[in-house]
This record gives structure tokens, sequence and C-alpha cells, in this order.
């Protein structure tokens, strides 16, 4: 599979070519972006005439947002999707084991570089892998791992000289998920995103948390001026913001719970989810696909998995209201 023949969610174009172009606009629930986002801190003219300056404060906010004990353990990027297309130059054809379902682009950006790649359904299929990627909380199902015992099976792979990647892209709303505080010890790579949480994902940014060695290396990969002014300026300010972080996650909390009353269907099965989005089942799933898409509203489908949908929560109670209706007239 190459990258281009990935699917993803919040392609509108795609989904423009193929219902048009809806009059009230696109409810984009494909994506499990929070649509409740940080409100946009004000920023002066220099952010876009300079270029980045250090990005020493964000490293910071980012190492207490996430608990980890020193800063120079973060690596910010633009995106975790550049981390995960990075990590596979740290090895050598190594042997890659990858917990599937989950991101088609871990998988993909091992292959693409030349790995020994197996797609297993869990940890106890990846023996003899020198490199293990699992998603905490999963995506699309929201499947959840222990932390501890994905410390312990980080420290065999250190033991043997492989690593562990836990990918907490969606870990924002359970920080009790998060190896966030354990990221410096060897073999284990931990990955956050900033835009899925804090509904920002066009500012581009995540980072890796990992062992001095390894945050050195992804560094000199990534190069100079890595983020732009506006993201070292935004990402700042988001991740110190306590009281916004708590409110969100028990806003978030509630917003599942309504999500999934409005989905609960005789003919609709809830198979999991996060706080950010909810996994259904359902015989017509295609049907019900392409009659929100008619509708403007835009859901995640998976080729591999065709009875599956993934919803994104709306954010403003228009929204709500407005998918309610969709439901009501498409089911």
């Amino acid at each position: 599979m190459s990258s281009q023949s990935i699917s993803h969610g919040g392609n509108l174009e795609a989904a423009e070519k193929r219902f048009g172009r809806p009059e009230a606009g696109w409810l984009d629930l494909s994506t499990g972006i929070n649509r409740r986002p940080y409100p946009m801190p004000g920023l002066g003219a220099d952010v876009w005439r300079r270029l980045p300056g250090s990005d020493a404060a964000l490293r910071a906010a980012a190492a207490e947002c996430y608990g980890l004990a020193d800063p120079r353990l973060v690596v910010p990027a633009p995106g975790v999707q550049s981390l995960i297309q990075l990590l596979p130059a740290l090895r050598h054809n190594a042997s890659i084991a990858v917990v599937t379902p989950t991101y088609e682009e871990h998988a993909v950006s091992w292959r693409d570089a030349g790995h020994r790649l197996r797609e297993v359904s869990g940890l106890e299929e990846t023996s003899g892998a020198d490199v293990v990627v699992v998603v905490n909380p999963n995506n699309p199902d929201g499947r959840c791992y222990d932390p501890a015992r994905l410390l312990g099976f980080g420290e065999q792979l250190a033991g043997r000289g492989g690593f562990l990647v836990v990918d907490e892209s969606f870990a924002d709303t359970d920080p009790t998920l998060s190896l966030a505080r354990q990221a410096g010890q060897p073999g284990l790579v931990v990955l956050r995103s900033f835009g899925k949480f804090f509904g920002l994902a066009g500012l581009r940014l995540g980072f890796a948390l990992c062992e001095a060695g390894m945050a050195a290396s992804l560094r000199r990969k990534l190069g100079p001026w890595v983020l732009n002014g506006a993201a070292l300026a935004v990402g700042e300010a988001a991740l110190l913001d306590d009281a916004w972080i708590g409110a969100m996650r028990q806003t978030l909390k509630a917003d599942a719970k309504r999500m999934d009353a409005l989905l609960s269907r005789p003919n609709i099965t809830l198979l999991g989810g996060t706080s950010l989005f909810r996994l259904v089942s359902l015989k017509q799933a295609e049907t019900l696909y392409d009659r929100l898409g008619r509708r403007g509203i835009l859901v995640r489908a998976f080729p591999k998995h065709p009875l599956w949908l993934r919803f994104g929560l709306p954010g403003p109670e228009e929204e709500w209201r407005r998918l309610e209706a969709a439901l009501n007239a498409s089911l």
C-alpha cells in the first residue's frame, strides 16, 4: 500500500466530488478533531514577519502539561504525522510489529522505509519484533492498554535493543492512560498530538517524548525552523491553560455520552471510542454514510471494515440538532 492509497478523514474535496457542496456547509465529523477549539490568543505582527525563535518555551510547556520532568526529552514537530515518517529512519532492516487496526500511516511508513513489517491484532503476537507500535487509546475503536503493561513491555524491548512506540494522539481526554511521565525510559517513545484535543489541527503541531539520545537524533532529522511562530506561541499558551484543559475534558466526556444516546438505535451497535469519537457498526453503513453525506454531514467510513462508521463529536448546539435531524431522516 502506498501513502497515496491511505484512507483519511477530513477529505472535503473528495466529499464534494461525491455529494456536491452542501448549502449549509459541511459538518465534518470524520476526523475526531475537537469541534470546540481552544480560543486563539492574540498574536503580534512579528509572529508572521520574522523567522521562528527558540522552541525552548514550548518544550517546557509541553513537559509541564504532559508531566515530563526534563524538557530536553520533548521533540516538537509539525504534526505527529511527520514523526511517524521519521521514526523508521532510526533503525535499519528491523522487524516491526504494528498492532492493528489503527492509523494506517504507522505501517506504511515502516514498510516504505524497507523494514520487515507485521500487522498483528495484539501485543501477544509481537514476539521477535525489534520495534512495536501501539496506539493508546486506539483509533478507531478506542481500545485501551494498561500503562503498566506497556511500560513493562517497553523495558523488555529495550533489553534487546528495541523500542516501543506508543501513539497517544487521543490520550488528552484521559491522562490516566498516558506514559508521558516515563518517556525518558530507554525503549519508550511516546507521540502526542496537539491539534486533536485542542481543535487546532491546522496549526500542525505534535510531540515525540523519548530518551535524550533519540530526542537529539529526531531534532537533527527535523532540522531548523521546524515550527512556525504561531505554532510556538499558541502551543505554549494552550498547553499551560490548565483550567481550559480540565473543563474541556469534562465537556467532551459529557458529549461522548450524549453521542452514545443519539446513536442508540436498534440497528446500530456501539463498538467503542474515546471522548473525541465513537465507532459504530451497522449492516447499512454504506447507505447511512451516503445519506448523511448528501445532507452535508461527513463521517468516517472504513474500506477494510465496510460495516463500520466513526462519528466525531459535534460542537455547538446547532451542530447537534443538525446531526440528530439527519440521523432521524436517514435511518
